[in-house]
This record gives structure tokens, sequence and C-alpha cells, in this order.
């Protein structure tokens, strides 16, 4: 028996997390090189995904926006310094920690609507990759959905009416999952007209996060 291969058993944990690890390398690959929406584009597709095969926090957005496109990071903009302050996460932590991950439901910015703001994520890039993907990740134990996309995929018929009634009905899907409002500055109104949210979720958050990351993050 070759030496190597007696020291390495193929069923043992570290064979375990190295295939996992080759499996989601070769899908995120596969994912940073699609072009699938190319032609329908006025700007050529950067897929923005944060993730690894140790991630345990998972974040689940609609899409990136312009300046994520542009820099390569998601969140990388004012919403993102607003969602980071709802997980009482600093912007290195947020970027730098392997157990972070961010799974919007569509790779690629979709591009802006005349009419204001971004057009809703491509269905074509979660039917594509996103049940492969998710199943490359088992440690993951806390899920954010973020915004009525997110939550209208994952959690189906039983979302509520509308994204204010699934927030507010966040108990009912813990403790692996809980919805968010999107954090950009359209939410503004929302938060204000929604005080329940910074006043209980949010506590709620920040302790679950500092639990699960230790001291990357702090609670409340």
């Amino acid at each position: 028996m070759d030496v190597a291969a007696s020291s390495f058993d193929l069923g043992s944990p570290e064979a375990t997390a190295s295939s996992e690890r080759s499996q989601l390398d070769t899908l995120l690959s596969s994912i940073r090189a699609c072009r699938a929406c190319a032609r329908e584009f006025s700007h050529e597709p950067r897929p923005v995904i944060q993730v690894t095969s140790e991630t345990r926090l998972l974040i689940c957005g609609q899409a990136p926006g312009r300046r994520a496109h542009e820099s390569g990071l998601p969140f990388d903009d004012p919403s993102g310094d607003r969602l980071r302050e709802w997980l009482g996460l600093d912007r290195d932590t947020f970027y730098a920690d392997s157990r972070i991950g961010v799974v919007p439901m569509a790779f690629c910015v979709p591009g802006t609507n005349p009419k204001g703001g971004d057009y809703p994520p491509p269905p074509r890039c979660s039917a594509f990759w996103r049940r492969s993907l998710l199943a490359c990740l088992p440690r993951v134990e806390l899920t954010l959905m973020v915004g009525s996309c997110a939550q209208q995929w994952a959690l189906q018929h039983t979302s509520g009416r509308s994204m204010t009634a699934t927030v507010a009905a966040w108990r009912d899907y813990g403790p692996a999952v809980i919805p968010l409002p999107h954090p950009s500055w359209r939410s503004t109104v929302w938060l204000r007209r929604n005080p329940w949210f910074e006043n209980e979720l949010v506590p709620h958050l920040h302790t679950r996060v500092a639990a699960m990351l230790g001291n990357a993050a702090t609670p409340l």
C-alpha cells in the first residue's frame, strides 16, 4: 500500500474536509466563469460571492450593487455598513473571517432600472447554482435571508404576505434561519415605523453571531 494513502484515511475527518473544499472550489470556479446572462446585461458579468467550506454564518441577499460589482466585495457600500451594525461585526472581520459567507440570489449586478433602484435578480442564477452550492456548505448554522427575494425563495409558502410580516415572525423560523429587511437607505423609514426590529431582533442577532464567532463579534 502507498505510504501516503495509508496515512490519509479516506474516511477520516481530514479527508472529508479536503473533499468538501475540492468540490466547493470546483463549483466556485464554475460560478465565477458563468456568463449565462451576458446577453441581457449592458455590462460585463462579474459574479460576486464570498464563501468557504468553513462558513457557519450565511448571508443571503438579493444581488450585488454597483459598488460590489466594481470592488468584487459583497455589501461594499452603506447598506453593508448597516448590515454589519446589525451583526455586531466590523468591516475587516466581515471580509476576513472564513466562517462568514455571502451568497446572494444572483451573483452579478443586474443593472439599474431607469425608474429607480436595481433590477430584480434574474431567476436563472439561483436555478443554475443555488441548490448545488448550498449542498457544499455543511457547516452553516445560521442563514440570514435578507430581503423579500431571498425570503420567498427559501421560505416559500411559509413566508408572510409581505416582507414586514415575514420579518415580524422571525421567531417562527429559528433557530437556523432569520429573515431580515434589506439594509439599504430605503429601509430607513421602515426602521422608524418598526422599532421592534432594532429593539428585539437586532439584540438577538448580536447574541447569536457573538456566540457563533466568539471574539469576532460584539454582543449588545
